[in-house]
């Protein structure tokens, strides 16, 4: 079979489901990692012939699709804060909005050239800890977890990027107490509400770990509470606590923190407009 009349039966075994610009990206995203062939090299090679293997790799793709699994975990890779990551149904699959609370930490570092600490609680695949590692080279960084799948993994992308993280398997809501003093804290914990679960796709809910996603709807905070907590007795004097956050619960958060004795809290929205990021310190 050439290129051409696979790409033609790819969209039509998938056009009951995705749209077709959606389709296209999953074709052109799965023929650089099984063809090595880029988008422009796809174009100019739509009569090459596949062999056996090609096709067989390439029709498991579709059978995982069509059963909506994420393009994410069926090629193991994803980008984030321009670097590359390996994922698995272990870890959640890294958002856009997290790498803008990525930048706004990284942006709140400009021009600092003492050498801070960071702890980055609930790791999952390690993208917030090694994207800071990276571009803040003088950081010495922690990053816990309660999966110990997700802290293989977390390893595995550490040594990938070529970074060094000190990696603890801890369960935070356990935790008593910090080991030591941090400059920086920073956590995307589970938010989503059970009943938040409607609004969710199918390639969310039935593959990534629900773990990492959810948190009972009586006691949605239980996260936040805890780290703002452990964060209050354990920041530097300058130091700041930075959270993801679902966008519906953005003023109890902020109030909950205030309420534990922070006095400044700044919200911040994503590039969608939800109310996504805060930042915890005292004034």
């Amino acid at each position: 079979m050439k290129i051409k009349n696979l790409r033609t039966n790819f969209v039509n075994s998938l056009s009951e489901i995705y749209d077709s610009d959606e389709i296209l990206s999953f074709f052109y995203i799965l023929s650089e990692d099984i063809l090595g062939l880029t988008r422009v090299a796809i174009a100019i090679n739509l009569d090459k012939k596949l062999s056996d293997n090609e096709l067989f790799v390439f029709g498991d793709a579709i059978k995982k699709l069509q059963n909506q699994e994420p393009i994410q975990y069926i090629i193991g890779n994803t980008n984030f804060y321009g670097l590359s990551f390996h994922v698995d149904k272990q870890v959640l699959i890294p958002r856009p909005e997290t790498e803008e609370l990525v930048n706004w930490i990284i942006k709140d570092q400009e021009g600092i050239l003492d050498s801070i600490t960071i702890l980055d609680i609930g790791t999952g695949s390690g993208c917030i800890a090694i994207s800071l590692a990276k571009n803040l080279t003088k950081a010495i960084v922690y990053a816990i977890d309660v999966s110990e799948e997700a802290i293989k993994i977390a390893k595995k992308n550490a040594k990938k990027n070529q970074v060094s993280i000190t990696f603890i398997h801890l369960d935070i809501l356990e935790v008593k107490e910090l080991p030591e003093n941090f400059d920086i804290i920073v956590s995307n914990p589970p938010y989503v509400r059970e009943l938040e679960k409607q609004e969710m796709k199918p390639n969310v809910l039935d593959n990534e770990p629900s773990l990492a996603l959810f948190v009972q709807d009586n006691n949605p905070l239980i996260f936040y509470e805890k780290i703002t907590g452990l964060a209050k007795r354990k920041l530097k004097q300058k130091g700041k606590l930075y959270f993801e956050i679902n966008q519906y619960l953005a003023l109890e958060t902020k109030n909950m923190i205030l309420d534990i004795g922070f006095n400044i809290v700044e919200v911040r929205k994503d590039l969608y407009g939800n109310e996504r990021m805060i930042c915890a310190y005292f004034g």
